[in-house]
């Protein structure tokens, strides 16, 4: 039986092109979602990967929820902390509701989702954590402080956990999507996509969900396991480091 991956926002998006990929390479995946049931149980029919309701964002549900995923599949090898939101704002309008919900959604998940599977990964030496940063994680963006700032936070962490983990057969890299053709950049005005986007991009398209899906299938892979504390930008050159 393949290793068994849990993807974070995993019905949907970036989320659902990476749960898909997974399956297909062999991996038992499951897939967790915060609230559209309709969309998970849409993705389940579809798919038949099992989907899990919780938020990462709160430290007791993730750790529940990962329980329960290990008692229905077996133990968490891989771990992909895709989920996260958006609440634009320029920082002198952004409340504090604004700042906290991203903070904890896209940073603070993070934490939550790794620290109750990580001690199992260090008994059994191997384990492959890979995490959904961004490049406004890498270069900030207006109206995303926020964002941004947790998106960045995301590296650190992936990097410092990286050098606590070598050792112990466990890799955690960092993934950089620039702008993908998902529900939420397609919602722009095609008129600002055209105009404002995509001609920041040397590629002069947007990328796929299904090409950063084929970023995490080559970093959980058993044969990656030289890679670690590696962020992975996939933005089509729209912004090199």
């Amino acid at each position: 039986m393949g290793r068994v991956a849990v993807v974070t926002g995993g019905s949907r998006g970036i989320g659902a092109a990476i749960s898909k990929a997974l399956k297909a390479a062999g991996y038992k995946v499951a897939a967790t979602y915060a609230g559209n049931d309709e969309a998970a149980n849409a993705f389940k029919s579809e798919t038949g990967i099992p989907v899990y309701k919780w938020d990462v964002s709160n430290t007791e549900a993730c750790a529940a929820g990962l329980k329960q995923v290990e008692a229905d599949l077996g133990p968490i090898e891989i771990l992909i902390n895709n989920a996260g939101i958006t609440r634009d704002s320029a920082f002198h309008r952004m409340t504090a509701e604004q700042w906290h919900a991203v903070i904890n959604t896209n940073l603070n998940s993070l934490f939550n989702m790794t620290r109750p599977v990580i001690e199992g990964m260090r008994a059994r030496k191997f384990g492959r954590i890979i995490n959904i940063s961004s490049i406004n994680g890498q270069k900030g963006q207006f109206g995303q402080t926020n964002y941004s700032a947790a998106k960045a936070g995301d590296l650190g962490f992936t990097r410092a956990l990286a050098q606590e983990s070598a050792k112990l057969g466990i890799t955690v890299n960092a993934i950089c999507p620039g702008y993908i053709a998902t529900e939420m950049v397609m919602a722009v005005p095609q008129e600002v996509r055209e105009k404002s986007i995509l001609p920041q991009i040397p590629a002069g398209r947007l990328g796929e969900a299904e090409e950063i899906a084929r970023c995490v299938v080559f970093l959980a892979a058993d044969e990656a396991g030289f890679i670690t504390g590696s962020t992975l930008s996939a933005n089509g050159g729209q912004y090199m480091m």
